[in-house]
């Protein structure tokens, strides 16, 4: 679904109120600040979507879009309880906290968002293309490397067993051996996983 855009009429009085509100200086942010601020998925989410937008947007579009992609679903198929439970936040807090860091300009009684310049110095800070993909996939490949982990597991468990019922090929470990052999299987996984 697309954002409703704002109409010129509304964009010129919310560009106004702005000016009369800010001198025109970006926020300044410290690194902790910023982390803390990026810490947040939602918050997160709410950059990664008005990063495709140009001018301001509404703010139940931002709701909806984060709402979908936690849900891993569209737009469309939200329900009326997905929604409400992303965009409460999102209006009482989490979009007051990017507005504040100088993130975006959120018009929180006009229900209004737009992203300023400042943003593009926190996407530096963001891993672009690991945000550019869904959540879904990202936690896709979480869960395949849980099942690397959980596997390993088991085998050394069998390793273990066979050893403590001295199967005749398990014999041959000692108990340092056998410490090593886990340890080894354990460090190649992370090493591995770290890499790629």
């Amino acid at each position: 679904m697309k954002p409703t855009h704002i109409t010129t009429e509304e964009q010129s009085s919310a560009e106004t109120e702005t000016e009369s509100e800010c001198s025109g200086e970006e926020a300044a942010v410290s690194k902790d600040e910023l982390f803390h601020l990026l810490q947040n998925e939602r918050r997160r989410m709410v950059i990664r979507y008005l990063r495709g937008t140009e001018g301001p947007v509404r703010m139940r579009d931002v709701a909806e879009q984060v709402a979908a992609w936690e849900h891993e679903t569209t737009v469309e198929k939200l329900t009326s309880k997905q929604r409400q439970r992303v965009y409460i936040p999102l209006y009482q807090s989490h979009l007051t906290k990017l507005d504040d860091a100088g993130v975006i300009d959120y018009q929180k009684d006009r229900g209004i968002v737009e992203r300023k310049p400042f943003a593009d110095t926190v996407d530096a800070y963001l891993d672009i293309e690991h945000t550019d993909e869904s959540p879904a996939e990202t936690d896709a490949t979480t869960e395949n490397w849980d099942d690397y982990y959980i596997v390993a597991t088991a085998v050394c468990y069998m390793v273990l067993f066979g050893a403590v019922i001295e199967l005749p090929f398990m014999s041959i470990l000692s108990g340092i051996g056998l410490s090593a052999l886990i340890l080894f299987l354990f460090t190649v996984l992370t090493i591995t996983r770290l890499v790629n």
